[in-house]
């Protein structure tokens, strides 16, 4: 499910995720060897030259050091990865609910029943209304899950009655279950166009996109209170988010001329990242920490993960070569 002009390496360098994660996984359990340019020249396997295992525990594990890196200790020029089989099945629906609360609350209780959903996404009531209209889809202006089912033809249909009684006892009403190719891709092609879907809710100004992921069990509360500060704040930020994995965007769309609008935006990104913090959760689940998160890295990691993670950008990168000021 990779992004419009995404590379495989570029992937594994920024530690990527996409839709498909919550039943599949992020970047990094699906890759298994990477060859690796490092700063000096050298060329590393991670895993060793030609070497493919599906698991490993053979010394440090220097294949997950270099996804999620960043570009700060190597070129990444080369990626062996995790296949996985198509399924027999698959339905997709959209589900409305009467708040975000409800939509992420549900949300909780099917990854509790453990069924087994292959994707799970939220919008929120701006994010579905300018999704919708941008894609000329008739969507509720409403807290909205996209869900998506994989299997084989009989046990979809388990699954599909068991997201229902959830969906219901949550207040969610969901539209027919699309299993045609055509009608499926449509459906997510309106989640894929979110970016820009945003940005023409202000024609003209910038998007600027945030991202926090925190344990599932702390999500209705912390999207609850995200949505209300935004609210607050008085910004243009549609939410939307791969909420299987806890992990949830704000898409902020501002007025980058506007000195005082941008200070609130910042405002509300610090904010954004102090409460997934206190809540157990990251401060970044897939949008990585670059320049602008630098100082909430500190606060989750604390003194001495920073201290290790300069330890070994030294070891491997002693000339700071490589993307300097990124991340550290």
């Amino acid at each position: 499910d990779p992004g419009a002009d995404a590379s495989l390496c570029g992937m594994a360098a920024t530690g990527a995720s996409g839709t498909n994660a919550v039943r599949y996984g992020t970047m990094r359990p699906n890759v298994l060897n990477l060859r690796v340019v490092l700063p000096d020249g050298r060329l590393l396997h991670t895993a060793g030259p030609g070497r493919q295992p599906r698991k490993r525990a053979a010394g440090y594990d220097l294949t997950s050091l270099f996804v999620g890196s960043e570009g700060t200790l190597g070129f990444l020029t080369q990626a062996t990865l995790r296949l996985h089989p198509l399924p027999e099945a698959t339905a997709v629906t959209v589900a409305s609910f009467p708040s975000v609360g409800a939509a992420v609350a549900c949300t909780v209780q099917v990854l509790q029943a453990a069924v087994p959903v292959a994707r799970i996404e939220f919008l929120d009531e701006v994010m579905a209304d300018a999704c919708g209209r941008f894609s000329g889809m008739e969507l509720p202006a409403a807290a909205t899950l996209l869900l998506e089912l994989h299997g084989s033809r009989h046990s979809l249909a388990e699954q599909q009655q068991q997201m229902e009684e959830i969906m219901q006892q949550n207040g969610g009403s969901s539209l027919a279950w699309a299993e045609g190719l055509e009608e499926r891709e449509q459906l997510w092609s309106m989640r894929h166009n979110a970016w820009y879907a945003a940005l023409a809710l202000r024609p003209g100004c910038q998007g600027y996109s945030t991202d926090v992921c925190v344990p599932i069990s702390r999500l209705p509360d912390v999207v609850v209170e995200t949505k209300q500060d935004l609210q607050a704040s008085g910004l243009t930020g549609p939410m939307v988010g791969h909420v299987g994995d806890g992990n949830f965007h704000c898409i902020l769309v501002l007025n980058s001329q506007d000195p005082e609008e941008a200070r609130r935006v910042h405002a509300f990104t610090q904010r954004l990242g102090r409460r997934a913090l206190a809540a157990g959760g990251t401060c970044t689940g897939e949008h990585g920490v670059g320049l602008g998160k630098r100082a909430l890295l500190q606060e989750e990691l604390g003194q001495e993960g920073l201290d290790t993670l300069r330890s070994i950008k030294a070891a491997l990168d002693p000339h700071n070569l490589m993307n300097p000021g990124k991340v550290l």
